[in-house]
């Protein structure tokens, strides 16, 4: 998965990776002997459990290899003038392309007629009983977070049945407990997106009703946000649970769709008081830009609790590099990059490797203590990394995005080797062991499809399209429904 190196020794070896980077066409016969000792083991009958294991060990690295192939090819792209928007321009009149292209738009189409039929104005749909539920205040959750879904696949009497819907019975005058978080993600998020993409101002009228309703969450004396809000009365409280802290990751992932919000209205206090959040946490940020989960809202600062890039953690880091790329990348927003990039330092000194396929994976840390547990939501670390990868002089470039595609092959794992081919909630890492499933759920998580995205687009690399295939088809064939799509109890 390692990038080459840009070392300009001419003493190249046939045992040296660089030698079949400067000629491509002994890579293609290395790859084919693999091809050729992998068919000519797996015909063999009545094979020993150690053969067999060794015919799996052929096929991962026949997999690494061709991954190297494609990112050779990639270069060679690149060499010629081309980047990945020119790259990717290449699928656009491909048969296979077009033929999945439809199959996914024929996915949410299937999803979303099950939603208008049982579930209308719900937040969401319960397929096997064929009824909606309101796990979100009856906002609309589904509805409203699909706008620019249904908008972008050309679903457009689907997208005006939507629309009429959010003007005429989307009410927010609610005596509802309403996470902040979840509301901001999905219902500010979605409303300002169909704006973006329609023009319609009913949806920014609707995001501005709804993020005023939040903003009082905003008023504790650090500045850190309550995560819970009354939306009825604007009475803001943490929950019980976290000691009366807030979540770092549903305090620092608002500051996306507030700031677009200002920049729309033209009104800027949406955009204070997000920004207010990340200038408090900048003062006290620690060496390695590792933040515990729990934020005491009182006085700004980091209470004892665990480091992970998985739940309650993760999208913090993301909302930094984001904001950064949001805002032009401009001098006004540096601090969000230095501070991206300082957390990026401390990932690293969590990353560990599998015993004996070298799977690379992110601990979670209590303390001084390392756990050897990863979540699939960490899973949208590769994609961040490739995203933010750019923002890097080339050699160090180079460095995060290798680490990006080794994780995304560790997340790409994550379901292909389950029955299912779907992955867990979490996976534990044992010496000798690789991985096991921790909590063996599947709830339709989008993390690892999204970093497969990412890195699509990033490189250009086929392999990742192919990747993204192999779990569509594994929730087709285990999560459909003659109504709609369910979550698995065990994968």
């Amino acid at each position: 998965m390692g990038k080459k190196s840009s070392s300009n020794s001419t003493s190249l070896s046939i045992f040296n990776p660089k030698y079949y980077l400067k000629k491509p066409q002994q890579l293609v016969l290395v790859i084919f002997g693999f091809i050729s000792l992998v068919l000519l083991v797996s015909d063999r009958q009545n094979l020993t459990s150690d053969h067999q294991e060794e015919v799996l060990r052929l096929n991962e690295e026949l997999a690494r290899l061709k991954l190297q192939l494609e990112d050779f090819n990639v270069r060679v792209k690149w060499s010629a003038g081309l980047d990945s928007a020119d790259i990717s321009k290449d699928d656009d009149d491909d048969p296979v392309s077009v033929e999945r292209r439809e199959k996914v738009k024929e996915a949410m189409l299937h999803a979303w007629t099950s939603y208008e039929k049982y579930a209308w104005g719900h937040d969401e749909l319960q397929p096997q009983t064929r009824n909606g539920v309101d796990s979100f205040g009856s906002l609309g959750a589904t509805l409203v977070d699909s706008l620019d879904t249904l908008f972008i696949m050309g679903l457009h009497e689907q997208f005006q049945r939507a629309k009429e819907w959010v003007a005429n019975s989307l009410d927010f005058n609610k005596d509802y407990v309403a996470s902040v978080f979840e509301t901001t993600i999905r219902v500010v998020g979605g409303l300002l997106s169909a704006y973006d993409l329609s023009g319609d101002k009913i949806f920014l009228e609707k995001a501005k009703d709804i993020a005023d309703r939040l903003l009082p969450a905003w008023n504790s004396p650090s500045g850190i946000p309550y995560n819970r809000i009354n939306l009825a009365h604007g009475s803001a409280h943490n929950f019980g649970w976290t000691g009366g802290n807030s979540i770092l990751a549903d305090s620092g992932t608002e500051q996306l769709e507030f700031i677009a919000l200002s920049q729309r209205t033209k009104d800027p206090k949406y955009q204070e008081k997000v920004e207010k959040v990340v200038k408090e946490l900048q003062k006290t940020f620690p060496a390695d830009g590792l933040l515990p989960i729990y934020i005491n809202p009182r006085s700004g600062t980091a209470a004892y609790s665990t480091i992970t890039f998985g739940a309650m953690g993760d999208s913090f880091y993301e909302y930094l590099l984001k904001v950064w790329i949001q805002g032009n990348k401009t001098e006004a927003v540096k601090h969000y990059r230095e501070m991206w990039e300082t957390s990026m330092k401390g990932l690293q000194s969590l990353v560990r490797k599998t015993t004996p396929s070298s799977f690379t994976y992110i601990c979670e840390k209590n303390g001084n203590f390392l756990s050897d547990k990863m979540d699939e939501l960490a899973c949208f670390a590769p994609g961040m990394l490739a995203l933010g990868s750019k923002g890097y002089g080339s050699g160090e470039a180079e460095k995060i995005l290798s680490l990006a595609e080794e994780l995304a092959w560790t997340c790409y794992n994550f379901y292909q080797l389950t029955p299912t081919k779907l992955a867990g909630e979490n996976y534990y890492f044992h010496p000798g062991q690789d991985m096991n499933v921790g909590t063996s759920w599947n709830i339709l998580r989008p993390e690892t499809v999204e970093s497969l995205f990412y890195l699509w687009r990033i490189t250009g690399n086929k392999t990742y399209q192919e990747w993204g295939w192999n779990i569509f088809q594994a929730f087709e064939k285990n999560s459909r429904l003659e109504t709609g799509y369910v979550g698995l109890k065990d994968v």
